[in-house]
């Protein structure tokens, strides 16, 4: 693989499109020490961004949660990822936006930082192995639980959350499993390392409640998509002891899409019809050109 920081191409950085070896900040970045950054993961397909706005907006809404002032509008940040494709030539894409408190202030008082923004864009294809994806990963349940919302902004796309999925990560790895099932405070089934769950039983789907974890915009879609398509999807809370009884189960998210689970922990399940179906229609959504028509559940 190809190092990030060594590749060609173009980077939007605070205002300039600078080539992409010289998009670099300074050793004492606020954010480099605290974790004060927020950010998006976004696909374009066909020269289209797969509910661009709505990220855009995620991404001011994350900000203001952690309570960091944006440079950069809705509509500015829209046209800067468009900018980022063209300058790329990209049409088929993963675009990252992010915004970070800078190296004008160290410590934790982060009066006088100032906010930095970035977008950057790069070929990207599965998350997951595709040969992997048709059978379905295989999940296990982590000892590390997802924190409380009133431990942790939760309803923010921070990096400061994300260094326990990487940590995650790495353990069940090491146990030989793709990805982890991770529960919430309370020992209810929550969501992967870095994407929405969501199971099926007797032909209705089943997810647990996005009020302590990020709610995202891909499970959104699909639950609007399912619901659309007539079948029955029931938010709750979901105990681990229900795994062994569900017939099918899936992940969601921009660099998921719709993944297929066949394994957690010694439970294993089939890559199911309703799980295709969804599969199908969400790959028909992200290539036609009538995206945003299509509605979200919150």
């Amino acid at each position: 693989m190809i190092p990030y920081d060594d590749r060609d191409g173009f980077i939007w950085m605070d205002g300039k499109m600078l080539p992409w070896r010289e998009a670099k900040m300074h050793y004492l970045t606020h954010a480099l020490h605290y974790g004060t950054q927020v950010f998006e993961g976004e696909r374009a397909y066909d020269g289209h961004i797969f509910k661009s706005r709505e990220h855009s907006q995620r991404l001011h809404n994350s900000a203001k949660i952690i309570y960091m002032d944006m440079p950069v509008s809705v509509d500015e940040l829209e046209d800067i990822k468009q900018e980022v494709l063209k300058a790329n030539n990209l049409e088929n894409a993963y675009i990252r936006a992010a915004a970070w408190r800078g190296a004008e202030q160290m410590g934790i008082d982060v009066a006088g930082t100032k906010t930095h923004v970035a977008v950057a864009a790069w070929d990207w294809g599965s998350y997951f192995d595709p040969a992997i994806r048709e059978k379905g990963i295989s999940l296990k349940t982590s000892t590390w639980r997802k924190p409380a919302p009133n431990t942790a902004p939760t309803a923010a796309k921070t990096a400061s959350l994300y260094n326990l999925s990487c940590m995650v990560k790495v353990e069940v790895k090491k146990a030989g499993y793709t990805d982890a099932l991770m529960l919430d405070h309370e020992g209810y089934v929550a969501e992967s390392t870095g994407a929405n769950f969501f199971a099926i039983k007797d032909g209705q789907i089943h997810t647990p409640i996005a009020d302590r974890f990020l709610n995202g915009i891909t499970r959104q879609t699909v639950i609007g998509l399912a619901r659309d398509m007539g079948i029955s999807v029931e938010e709750r809370r979901i105990n681990p002891e229900e795994l062994e009884s569900f017939d099918e189960i899936f992940l969601t998210g921009t660099a998921a899409e719709i993944t297929a689970v066949g394994k957690i922990d010694d439970i294993t399940y089939g890559v199911g019809p309703i799980t295709r179906k969804l599969h199908e229609a969400y790959e028909d959504l992200i290539h036609s050109h009538k995206q945003e028509d299509v509605k979200q559940s919150a």
